[in-house]
């Protein structure tokens, strides 16, 4: 069944419809419950390399849905500690959960200063709605 739409309070998100998870150097990063219900079921989840590095508002990977091959985009630096292998093995996951079990990377951050750049849940909101 598909998640509800909704932005938790404790995420910042990037425009491109990515969200960050901030727990002190680390972070956890998937793509927003607007990115998922507008690419429709996802079928295939291309990870980066655990040990890799990622590089904010770069591509570090792709999702791929029954419309669509989409880029997801990096909303901070760092390195990639952990890739959920849930996902590569049941994208779908990411529908269902997109802020819980649909989680795509955690990494290291290399410039925590990045996080003041993202949104906060009402601005991203407000972003959303001029979509």
């Amino acid at each position: 069944m598909p998640a509800q739409e909704s932005y938790p309070d404790d995420l910042r998100y990037h425009p491109e419809h990515d969200w960050a998870r901030i727990d002190g150097d680390e972070a956890t990063m998937g793509v927003t419950w607007f990115a998922q219900d507008a690419l429709g079921e996802l079928v295939h989840y291309e990870a980066p390399e655990v040990g890799s590095t990622v590089a904010k508002d770069s591509s570090y990977g792709e999702v791929e849905s029954v419309k669509a091959v989409s880029d997801i985009i990096a909303p901070l630096s760092g390195e990639v500690l952990e890739v959920n292998a849930k996902v590569v093995d049941a994208p779908e996951t990411v529908n269902d959960d997109p802020y819980g079990e649909g989680w795509l990377i955690r990494i290291r951050l290399s410039d925590p200063s990045e996080v003041d750049a993202l949104l906060d849940p009402d601005a991203y909101r407000a972003h959303v709605a001029d979509q």
